[in-house]
């Protein structure tokens, strides 16, 4: 096993390094020397960059088979989620952490790789995607450093570890991951090597799978800076592959705007909603060509189609019915793609004030039952159901009356007039 001089004097400096769970992992797996395990990845490119980190994730030149013996020994969870790529889950106290062995990439194919196990550590990071993606930390939080990681994180420059042509033929997602990661850390223009290592490669974007890429793309979605980065991708001809449809960058960038300005969380469907218009084919298009969940495609769907009228400087009897009507989380989206589209500045306040209302708005319950029509004289059936939405039409123009005398009263004028 041999590092080939890639230790450095950098260290760092994280809560998750001292956690219990982690400690935990670490005794499990630490214990013949000073090299059997290390932080790895985002965990550690996260703390260089003083950043939240989401998932700590753990390599080693233990093979998996040993690595869930151990594990299993000390009474941890093992979750074998790719034992033949050299990856297994531990489950620590409500936490997953995800341990690989050191590898080498024997063959690929654009989607897959056929890996071998290796005890080199500078071996394992040439095979990874990004310099600042292939740094490491020893449970001390020294840091390993095998390709320059450190300084282009520092930097915020994304670079490719090698070839970036090389890299991206071996995955093709790595493309998309390139503009996300971009558009996540980097600063400046996009690395021209990599941007131009995109552009020639972007038609291996095809073997990839509807999931894959929409995951990449909602990830770039839910970034500040993805509009820049989309016409980065516009640019390069890889837009034109993933999604061809999107053409409301300017909205898209006004949402985003509003959301980070006015501290509302990132909403990445919603961002998807506004570059891609109210085209209810479109969304169909889009949302069967990524596999978008069936939640997520009915949600875009419905802010496609409606067609309510929605204007900052709606009375608080409109936005009950229209609450009513569309539901909270509907007419939320409505109002922030229309706020997004208002040029007036200053109507911000009576924007946020129609969230504001929704918030706190209780849906009235309609208190007509079907055994008050039927005492009334409508026969069983259908009729039924077409009294009731009358009067609850009219309920609901009368801003939710409460006088049952009222409603009763309009309930007869309506069956005398249609029924009897």
């Amino acid at each position: 096993m041999t590092d080939r001089d890639t230790s450095t004097d950098k260290k760092i400096s994280a809560a998750w390094l001292t956690s219990p769970a982690v400690q935990k992992l670490v005794h499990v797996l630490h214990t013949e020397d000073r090299a059997q395990v290390r932080f790895v990845g985002g965990c550690v490119r996260n703390a260089v960059l003083k950043e939240p980190v989401a998932d700590v994730d753990l390599a080693t030149p233990l093979q998996p088979d040993i690595v869930a013996k151990r594990l299993e020994e000390a009474g941890i969870r093992v979750i074998p989620t790719g034992i033949e790529h050299g990856t297994v889950t531990a489950l620590v106290d409500g936490e997953t952490f995800e341990i690989t062995t050191l590898r080498s990439d024997v063959s690929t194919d654009g989607r897959r790789a056929t890996v071998a196990f290796t005890q080199d550590w500078a071996e394992d990071a040439q095979r990874r995607d990004f310099t600042m993606n292939a740094m490491y930390a020893d449970p001390d939080g020294a840091l390993f450093d095998p390709v320059g990681g450190y300084a282009d994180a520092l930097a915020r420059r994304l670079r490719f570890i090698g070839d970036p042509v090389q890299r991206i033929q071996e995955d093709y997602l790595r493309i998309l991951r390139f503009f996300r990661f971009y558009a996540t850390y980097s600063e400046g223009e996009p690395d021209a090597d990599g941007l131009a290592a995109c552009a020639s490669e972007v038609s291996g974007l095809r073997q990839l799978s509807g999931e894959r890429v929409q995951g990449e793309l909602l990830k770039l979605l839910a970034t500040d800076r993805a509009v820049p980065t989309l016409r980065y991708m516009a640019a390069a001809g890889v837009l034109a592959e993933v999604l061809p449809e999107a053409r409301e960058f300017d909205l898209l960038a006004k949402l985003i705007e509003l959301e980070s300005t006015q501290l509302f969380t990132s909403d990445d469907v919603l961002r998807l909603c506004a570059l891609l218009g109210p085209d209810t084919d479109v969304i169909k298009e889009v949302a069967g060509r990524l596999r978008l969940s069936n939640a997520v495609k009915e949600r875009m769907l419905r802010i496609g189609a409606d067609k309510s009228k929605i204007a900052c400087y709606l009375s608080m009897r409109e936005v009950r019915r229209l609450l009513y009507r569309l539901g909270k989380d509907l007419f939320k989206d409505r109002v922030m793609l229309e706020w997004s589209s208002d040029s007036k500045a200053s109507n911000g306040v009576q924007w946020r004030a129609l969230l504001a209302m929704a918030d706190t708005w209780e849906k009235p319950r309609f208190p007509l039952t079907g055994e008050q029509v039927k005492a009334a004289g409508v026969p069983e059936g259908p009729e039924i159901g077409r009294v009731m939405a009358e009067v609850e039409e009219w309920w609901i123009d009368s801003d939710f009356i409460e006088d049952e005398f009222s409603i009763i009263e309009r309930l007869k004028a309506i069956v005398q007039a249609t029924v009897l």
